[in-house]
């Protein structure tokens, strides 16, 4: 039988087949293989015993949070408390782009903010929007029609308003929602799990909470390559393989300087090849 782990807890995995939940163990064979089975994997099942026995092709995955086959990430990004971090969203971008997930970005706790600190959040919203990003505010009833027919998982800081989305959106989810402490600046890790809840027509991954992802397996050329306005600009640099940093006559660089790329953005890129 075949059928998708929507629920793992510790080596427990429900799978779903139909309309039916099994819990399942995986065989040992999997970790001979060092192949971990993953929330979202199909995977065909010995129906008597709950074992898991194959684990099908993946099209994606990321590693934290742990996950398969996904269809779209919607970055929930906190505006205040936690503050606006945009090398944290430019860096969940750069990932998602990379393993070919659709990236949405979703601001919260906008009523959080004066006059003169909404007036830089919308303009930086609009920079994304115009390079190619859906971006929407938490309060948007348009977020209701981006989940039918789709893997989505949730990603953002911990605090950044996760789980109260959820809820906003469906409201007999009921889940927890933790308290932010002011003294830290981010939450408690309010989701113990990663499972997939059937929510407005798709599956949605509600998932740990979490701020040191990290580029992996990554190359400094493929985070350039997944930075999507730099494709714009890069026929105007010198070289073709220019990374963009000490190069003479960079596009990019120019522009950077003439703003049609925002100056966060190709700050955060240098930080991330720093580390490379």
């Amino acid at each position: 039988m075949i059928g998708k782990i929507v629920k793992q807890v510790s080596n427990d995995y429900t799978v779903k087949i139909d309309d039916k939940l099994y819990i399942c163990k995986a065989r040992g064979k999997f970790r001979n293989l060092g192949i971990t089975p993953l929330v979202g994997d199909n995977v065909k099942i010995d129906l008597e015993n709950k074992y898991i026995l194959e684990i099908l092709p993946r099209k994606n995955e990321l590693i934290r949070p742990s996950i398969a086959n996904i269809d779209q990430a919607v970055i929930v990004t906190s505006v205040k408390i936690p503050d606006f971090s945009s090398n944290l969203l430019d860096k969940l971008l750069t990932i998602i782009e990379y393993n070919n997930i659709k990236p949405i970005i979703c601001f919260t706790k906008l009523d959080l903010l004066n006059k003169e600190e909404l007036d830089n959040i919308r303009k930086i919203q609009k920079y994304y929007k115009n390079i190619g990003y859906e971006v929407y505010d938490n309060t948007d009833l348009k977020l209701k029609e981006i989940f039918k027919d789709k893997i989505t998982v949730f990603a953002g800081q911990s605090g950044a308003g996760k789980s109260s989305l959820l809820n906003r959106l469906d409201e007999s989810l009921n889940l927890l929602i933790g308290e932010v402490s002011i003294a830290l600046g981010r939450g408690r890790h309010t989701t113990r799990h990663t499972e997939l809840i059937e929510v407005l027509g798709g599956l949605i991954a509600d998932t740990p909470g979490f701020s040191a992802v990290d580029f992996n397996d990554m190359t400094k050329s493929d985070i350039r390559d997944n930075f999507i306005e730099f494709n714009k600009y890069k026929e105007f640099c010198e070289y073709k393989d220019c990374m963009h940093l000490n190069e003479n006559n960079c596009g990019i660089k120019d522009n950077v300087s003439n703003g049609n790329i925002l100056s966060s953005r190709y700050e955060n890129y240098l930080k991330f090849i720093e580390k490379r």
